[in-house]
């Protein structure tokens, strides 16, 4: 089960990847053009400049789980084919049309029996469902990639055959899901409201819960009672409404379920990721530090988290129910100290510069010392759980084997494509070939004929042999293109 997860994480990076990019593109976007977060028109250069910039980022994280949906499909396929990327948008496709909300009344009249029931199919489109529809692309794909059907069907065999399967079992997914998400989100609902209750520590309840369902997409349930004004709430939408605690049917202290997350999103992530820096391998380090440095900055100017929570949340999720729990205790601590800042789309420093100058605002200068606090804590925890339970966070995914040796340039990869063939048993010799973040994964048809020798000569740190006929050959960060060589080689 843990090995199946942390094969999920690691399909889960080449989406991930792209992410912090584009939500650095929308902080910048909404720093020049505030009029696209606070109402108004986009006059001027600057702004026009700003409003494309956010509308650039916006273009990949609005359609995350999509991508989420390809990549996933790729990273578990067997051979990485892009039919199973295909199978995988297949999937997206049926999954997402049949359970839209208006598809849903048309087909099942009265089907929908209250507003949040209706949320659940309104939100359809979420990382949980791409990450489905990817899993279904690429068991599909590994089940029936090699499917021979009868001579007058024989068109649709082998890998057109794929898609055709992922769409009949994408629609008996969809089924289940019909009747599974609306009683989830209800109940959800209904637990929302029990906390609502409890003051500063429903206000952490919240929290916790918010940041422990995204996997899942079901934080949305939860969002629509403490965000919106489904049940009379509407945290987010009076702060924005420019209305404070006492009026207009503000019963609570405006702003409790926004605050805390400024602390976490702002500093509490690039702490837990520095603390996944220092607790990477030392040959994996320039690697990981690429994608925790961009996922940290996003999250610090627009409160985009999830490049750094897909970083580890299935391949490490013991230490992601931590990362939630320090979600909520902070927003306890926050709710008593009294800062107050809310956020229109996410708790950067974006909408805590914009949100700093509304009624309901209170005491933002504590963002510092709140704010160097988590960094602190984060980076604590993340570094003592990492540490002691051996968690796969980026840079940590595997032990590494065998004595460093040469690194491999530019100009050698043929060279040493070559070397690895020979040291494989040559081409025939070689059943299956891929890759990871820094080794080679082969299948072999002889064990016998591999020749661990040469292939430490072509510059490998380590061979590992983790069953008969598997090899891994270990080279860091550079092995994407040894490893296309040999493929174009073979």
């Amino acid at each position: 089960m843990m090995k199946n997860l942390q094969k999920l994480g690691k399909a889960l990076m080449l989406p991930v990847a792209v992410l912090p990019i584009a939500s650095i593109l929308m902080g910048i976007g909404y720093a020049l053009c505030p009029s696209a977060m606070q109402g108004g028109d986009i006059i001027g250069t600057s702004a026009q400049i700003g409003f494309f910039l956010i509308k650039a980022g916006s273009a990949i994280v609005d359609n995350m789980p999509l991508l989420f949906a390809v990549g996933v499909g790729v990273g578990l396929a067997d051979d990485h084919d892009g039919s199973a990327a295909i199978a995988a948008l297949v999937s997206w496709l049926l999954i997402t049309t049949l359970l839209s909300r208006s598809n849903v009344e048309t087909m099942l009249p009265g089907f929908i029996r209250s507003e949040i029931q209706g949320i659940a199919f309104d939100k359809i489109q979420n990382a949980f469902i791409g990450i489905l529809c990817g899993i279904t692309g690429a068991l599909c794909y590994n089940r029936f990639k090699g499917q021979r059907l009868p001579d007058f069907l024989a068109f649709f065999s082998g890998r057109r055959f794929v898609a055709i399967a992922t769409a009949g079992v994408s629609i008996l997914i969809s089924i289940v899901l019909l009747f599974a998400l609306p009683m989830l989100f209800q109940g959800l609902y209904a637990f929302g409201n029990v906390i609502v209750t409890m003051g500063p520590l429903g206000a952490g309840l919240y929290a916790f819960f918010n940041r422990l369902l995204i996997p899942f997409g079901l934080h949305h349930a939860l969002n629509n009672v403490f965000w919106f004004d489904t049940v009379g709430l509407g945290d987010l939408v009076h702060f924005w409404a420019g209305d404070v605690t006492g009026v207009n049917g503000v019963t609570w202290d405006l702003g409790m379920y926004m605050s805390g997350f400024f602390p976490c999103m702002m500093f509490g992530v690039p702490g837990a990721a520095l603390a996944m820096y220092f607790s990477a391998k030392k040959e994996k380090r320039k690697a990981a530090a690429s994608l925790l440095l961009s996922s940290s900055i996003a999250s610090f100017l627009c409160g985009v988290t999830e490049p750094f929570e897909f970083s580890f949340m299935f391949a490490a999720f013991p230490l992601y129910v931590v990362y939630a729990l320090l979600y909520g205790i902070f927003t306890v601590i926050v709710c008593l100290t009294g800062f107050r800042a809310g956020f229109s789309f996410s708790a950067g420093l974006t909408d805590l510069i914009f949100s700093a100058s509304l009624p309901a605002a209170k005491k933002t200068w504590l963002i510092i010392p709140l704010g160097l606090a988590a960094f602190a804590v984060f980076f604590v925890i993340f570094y003592a759980c990492i540490r002691r339970f051996d968690l796969k966070t980026p840079g940590r995914e595997e032990e590494e084997a065998g004595a460093p040796a040469r690194e491999t340039g530019d100009s050698s990869f043929a060279e040493t494509a070559e070397k690895v063939i020979a040291g494989l048993g040559g081409a025939k010799n070689i059943k299956s070939l891929d890759y990871c973040v820094t080794r080679i994964r082969a299948e072999v048809n002889d064990d016998a004929l591999v020749d661990e020798k040469a292939l430490r000569a072509s510059g490998a740190k380590g061979v590992i042999k983790p069953g008969k006929n598997a090899v891994q050959i270990v080279f860091g960060p550079q092995v994407q293109f040894i490893c296309d060589e040999m493929r174009k080689q073979m």
